[in-house]
């Protein structure tokens, strides 16, 4: 869980990074919507998901119960559970707020520092 950090309001990626989701999904903005949608849409447990594909763009998808972005031939940069254990005794059933609530404690270094492995 290196991915995140304590809650930070306006928390945002920079440098690398930035740029390669402005290049894949054509601003930050629309990368976020993509990223809430897979995660909000995931039916019953799994993950919610960015990686790189093998032409190195960033992509953002879902995955059923246990499966992860290898096992589809992926490079996993961010995941999201969205099981309900995960967010249950914070959130109850609303995984909307669970999922909206994420970006305060990503940590964007972490997840940049995953693109140059």
């Amino acid at each position: 869980w290196e991915q995140l950090k304590k809650p930070q309001e306006g928390n945002k990626p920079m440098g690398k990074l930035l740029d390669l989701l402005n290049t894949s999904f054509g601003s930050y903005e629309l990368f976020v919507e993509q990223f809430e949608k897979a995660g909000m849409t995931r039916f019953g447990s799994g993950w919610a998901w960015l990686s790189q594909d093998d032409k190195g763009m960033l992509v953002v998808h879902n995955t059923a119960n246990q499966d992860n972005p290898v096992m589809e031939g992926k490079k996993p940069l961010l995941g999201l559970d969205v099981w309900e254990h995960a967010y249950y005794l914070n959130y109850q059933n609303r995984r909307v707020d669970y999922v909206k609530a994420f970006w305060q404690i990503v940590d964007w270094e972490v997840v940049e520092g995953r693109l140059s492995k």
